[in-house]
């Protein structure tokens, strides 16, 4: 699909920059880092490469030598600290609110709060890390899902001659070689859920920081902070945590913290909005991706293979801080515009291929510490106050380990933990990856009775830990596969990992649907199909009331319409004009009649079924009610003949594609006298 002409003259392009840049790179590096020639570069994307123009992997001596350098002190620290499960979010929260005081608090669960958190264990001090929402709820899931190296710094450290890109560039590959050896079962976005509680760091989500409490230093009556007064989202209960250290990672909120701290403090943080959408994925190569940093406004522009579908992006537009960013329609259609440029020309970019889309926040930040205070950082900054709040702000969550030490090593000096040990988290292995192997999930095949997608599905998203979720797993009536329910049949998130989510503290059912599993980022429409049956699960589990049942449906609702881009389906049907010629109009009414066949202006799942049936279609019971579900937009449990000729108008536009109904009704009409079964599966239409 990608213009095959273009890609071969990039690809010479790109292998004439490379050498240039490499030159570049030696003679600013005198050192033993032992450099690799690669003619294409790699670009990581979770545990898989992707050939992207222009980078060079130069980090493989390095890896290794780190690698063999900390094995031992990993094994060390897992020997010294292994619980027989996990402790429960009650336990969690106990021990916050009955240890006398930690060394260190953490406040933030994203990439950087978590490797914060991980650094400081590891170091042998007491810590305590809280978040807000859920983890990794904010910019760290909402992201473009690639660890990468830094195209961009680098074509800006070889056109400017500029040291510091130069230094953003090395960073991000040392810590992307770092990840691969650490994690390397992930193979999409690392849902920040580190091993923390493996060397008793005490955390927990649905925390939220009230304010914070600070101390008088006796000597020079200066006041330091102290620890947080908290307050429990799901309770609304109120208790503090003490701690000698306070460390502010809050990602785009870190100036609510650092005001907290000294009201009249001036902000730093420069958020920027970054949309991503997701189309099927034919769009993209299976296991090869594009990347062009210099598009019609000078944006970087990219495919992303992911999950089976493709993400693409990005835009960079100033934005207000905000805990549900929305991604508008004008950005959604920019992201299309340009995408049109790398595809042959007789592919139609449709607006209605659009699955799903998001706005993440880019927690960008001015240095304090700099004379020049407006201008943007891209690299990360620490910063200690005088009453001794540690923030750690910008930077990448490819570079969050080094965020992380960074931090912690200004932690130390400035709140006299000298006792604590150096920092041990290079080399050290991730949750999953100790007993990981590529083959894993062949024995879950044979052993468990779980189809080879799904299979695969966990071991390379929970690494060894998927034989947990397992055995969790519930016979599926079948003859094959065994065992593992799925939740939407077309992909393989299971009901298991719904069960598994919740003692890994998933506390709601956007907890599941965003961030325990992929459903909500991969396709909206299949998210909304799951709801009922995860919250049914949910609800068993942890004893809600018919209240919660029905509160919690309401906010995953609320959150795919306005954070996920679904309301964009609704705008295109609900608000478009019927722009069809008679002859269609005639045309469409009359298909619509022969399922409404008593006249009463609308189409129910009995009637589709029962036209279904006639023609001999075999389509199950709860198929039916998805495919009707799609296009009611007023969600009352049937289909309007204004309903049905707005989705055929928007169909012939472009704006919606792959309506099962539309097809179905088609097929229908078309083949009244023939039976056997037909195609019922999403082809690609989205929002």
């Amino acid at each position: 699909m990608l213009k095959q002409l273009q890609e071969s003259e990039q690809t010479e392009r790109g292998g004439e920059r490379l050498a240039q840049l490499l030159s570049f790179l030696v003679f600013l590096e005198e050192s033993e880092m032992a450099f690799r020639k690669i003619a294409g570069g790699t670009i990581l994307l979770g545990g898989s490469t992707l050939t992207i123009l222009g980078l060079s992997q130069i980090v493989d001596y390095w890896s290794y030598r780190t690698r063999l350098s900390n094995v031992q002190a990993s094994e060390q620290l897992i020997r010294n600290y292994i619980p027989n499960q996990l402790p429960s979010r009650e336990a969690q929260l106990s021990t916050l609110k009955t240890t006398k005081e930690f060394d260190v608090l953490v406040v933030g669960g994203g990439a950087t709060g978590s490797g914060c958190a991980l650094d400081a264990v590891t170091r042998g001090l007491k810590t305590a890390l809280i978040e807000r929402e859920d983890f990794s709820s904010g910019a760290s899931s909402k992201s473009t899902k690639l660890i990468h190296g830094g195209v961009r710094y680098l074509q800006k450290a070889f056109m400017n001659l500029d040291i510091d890109q130069y230094k953003l560039v090395k960073e991000a590959l040392m810590e992307r070689a770092n990840l691969l050896d650490v994690a390397p079962h992930i193979a999409k976005q690392l849902p920040i859920m580190l091993p923390l509680y493996k060397y008793g760091a005490a955390i927990a989500n649905y925390v939220e920081v009230v304010s914070l409490l600070k101390n008088k230093d006796l000597d020079t009556g200066k006041e330091y902070v102290c620890g947080a007064k908290c307050r429990n989202v799901e309770t609304d209960e109120f208790f503090d945590v003490k701690a000698k250290c306070v460390i502010n990672a809050t990602g785009p909120f870190s100036d609510s913290l650092r005001q907290m701290d000294d009201e009249k403090v001036e902000k730093i943080c420069r958020p920027s909005s970054g949309v991503h959408i997701v189309l099927p994925g034919y769009y993209s190569p299976e296991s090869m991706g594009l990347l062009d940093p210099a598009t019609s406004d000078g944006r970087v522009i990219f495919f992303l293979p992911w999950e089976k579908v493709v993400i693409a992006g990005t835009t960079d537009t100033p934005t207000e801080v905000t805990s549900k960013p929305i991604p508008h329609e004008e950005e959604i259609n920019f992201i299309l515009s340009e995408i049109r440029n790398y595809l042959n020309p007789d592919v139609e970019v449709r607006r209605g291929d659009v699955l799903a889309a998001w706005s993440g926040i880019r927690p960008l930040v001015s240095d304090p510490n700099s004379k020049d205070t407006q201008s943007i950082s891209r690299s990360h900054i620490v910063q200690v106050t005088d009453s001794k709040l540690v923030t750690i702000a910008g930077g990448k969550w490819t570079t969050y380990r080094k965020m992380a030490e960074d931090t912690l090593d200004a932690a130390v000096e400035a709140c006299n933990l000298n006792f604590a040990k150096p920092c041990m988290t290079i080399g050290l292995q991730l949750e999953g990856s100790q007993k990981w192997t590529p083959t894993l999930y062949i024995s879950l095949v044979q052993y468990y009775g779980l189809g080879p997608e799904v299979a695969h599905h966990l071991t390379s998203t929970y690494g060894d830990k998927a034989l947990q979720v397992a055995k969790l797993a519930q016979v599926t009536g079948k003859r094959w596969p065994i065992v593992g329910k799925r939740l939407v049949a077309e992909f393989p998130y299971i009901e298991a990992e719904v069960r598994y989510a919740m003692k890994e503290y998933a506390c709601t059912a956007i907890d599941i649907i965003a961030r325990r599993t992929r459903l909500a980022f991969v396709n909206v429409q299949a998210a909304e199909e799951a709801l009922p049956r995860i919250v049914e699960i949910m609800a068993s589990e942890l004893n809600w009331t018919e209240k919660r049942i029905q509160d919690e449906l309401k906010a995953v609702q609320q959150f795919l319409y306005h954070e996920m881009g679904y309301k964009a389906r609704f705008d295109q049907l609900t608000n478009a004009e019927i722009n069809l010629s008679p002859l269609d109009m005639d045309r469409y009414t009359t298909r619509f009649h022969k399922f409404d066949k008593d006249q009463k202006g609308f189409i129910t799942t009995i009637d589709l079924q029962r036209v279904l049936e006639s023609a001999g279609y075999q389509v199950d019971e709860q198929t039916v009610h998805e495919i009707l579900h799609e296009v009611d937009m007023n969600k009352n449990g049937q289909v309007e003949l204004i309903e049905f000729l707005q989705l055929m108008s928007a169909i012939r536009e472009g704006s919606v594609s792959g309506s099962r109904l539309a097809i179905l009704m088609k097929s229908a009409e078309e083949n009244l006298s023939k039976a056997g079964p037909i195609p019922v599966h999403r082809s690609g239409g989205g929002l």
